[in-house]
């Protein structure tokens, strides 16, 4: 039955006010959670031109007040959402409810942007990073997929690389922040941290330890994460020859993941040039200053929309081979400024507005 609610869409309205100006809605789902708070957060920051923003939530949420632009505005439900015919609906609620709502958004002419993984490898459906590959986009896609924040700082920094040598193979080893996780866990951090009993959303300490697993492990050993970065690496770059293993890591950190990335390249490099292609790919910062000891952290990452890349060098035991360390903030290009994007993509495109 899925794609047959595409017989009905509408187009989304793009209404006029009372003196001819544009206005544009835009709903935010999961308004009151971490990633939706973000959400609020970047489309005010990069001057999304949102002209009414309906923050919407889970029943018991209804009612709360959420701030865009120094303005409080109610949480609605997911009715009163369809109900406002937004032009893009940014939903950051989870799987299960996006399975349930995301098509019945789509079926009122609402273009959806969903950051959960319900969509991400539905064959019918686009997984996109917009400096890979936004212009996989049509007037047909009104459920679009956002990945997952580890792959999302990882292809950024692969496709321009790919582009010129052509990637065989990727080993990646993550070290992910608590936010990831969502506010239990970061209050599990900070309540280990002042000594103070409170609830576990890991099964393990997080302070002063490391936690070698990531979602639930799969039959082959690896966990639901690490499936997701070789799966969703593939789809979003369009190459199902580029080999991916990963191993997945929560550690006590804020402010976002960090991975360090193994890449054996088809044809071989200079290594200036190649740092150079980084330098100018769009979405990128080096920070490669070994004399002065500059190289990314979550530190420096926080609450910023790029992806930085650093500790570029050969790996000197196989040839066309090379290491490097990434770092981005999970919750805005991860996540939040991802979606963001994909939706100005869609405005710049005239697939909204």
């Amino acid at each position: 039955m899925e794609g047959l609610f595409f017989l009905t869409i509408k187009q989304p309205r793009l209404r006029r006010g009372t003196r001819g100006e544009q206005t544009m809605k835009v709903a935010v789902v999961g308004a009151t959670g971490l990633v939706g708070t973000k959400m609020l957060q970047v489309l005010a920051e990069r001057n999304f031109p949102v002209t009414e923003i309906i923050p919407v939530a889970s029943e018991r949420s209804v009612g709360k007040e959420v701030s865009f632009k120094g303005k409080a505005y109610k949480v609605v439900s997911m009715e009163d959402g369809i109900a406002a015919k937004p032009a893009v609906a940014v939903f950051s609620a989870g799987g299960n409810t996006s399975l349930e709502w995301a098509p019945k958004y789509a079926a009122a002419g609402i273009r959806v942007i969903d950051n959960s993984s319900a969509w991400r490898m539905d064959p019918t459906k686009k997984l996109v990073v917009p400096e890979v590959n936004a212009n996989v986009l049509t007037a047909n896609d009104f459920i679009i997929a956002n990945p997952n924040c580890s792959t999302i700082q990882m292809v950024v920094a692969l496709q321009p690389l790919h582009l010129k040598y052509k990637i065989k193979r990727v080993v990646v080893s993550t070290y992910q922040s608590v936010t990831g996780t969502g506010k239990k866990a970061v209050d599990q951090l900070f309540n280990e941290r002042k000594g103070v009993e409170g609830e576990m959303a890991y099964k393990y300490p997080i302070d002063l330890n490391v936690i070698p697993q990531i979602d639930v492990f799969l039959d082959n050993g690896y966990t639901k994460e690490e499936m997701k970065m070789v799966k969703e690496t593939n789809k979003i770059m369009q190459d199902d020859t580029i080999r991916v293993t990963a191993t997945t890591v929560r550690i006590p950190v804020i402010g976002g993941h960090s991975e360090s990335v193994n890449i054996e390249f088809e044809n071989d490099f200079e290594l200036n040039e190649l740092k150079t292609i980084l330098a100018n790919a769009p979405g990128i910062i080096v920070q490669d200053d070994l004399a002065n000891q500059v190289y990314p952290m979550p530190l420096w990452a926080h609450d910023k929309d790029e992806v930085f890349v650093g500790r570029i060098r050969r790996d000197e035991t196989q040839p066309n081979t090379l290491n490097m360390w990434i770092v981005s903030d999970n919750l805005r290009k991860g996540a939040a400024t991802n979606a963001v994007q994909i939706a100005e993509y869609l405005l710049a495109a005239n697939l909204i507005g």
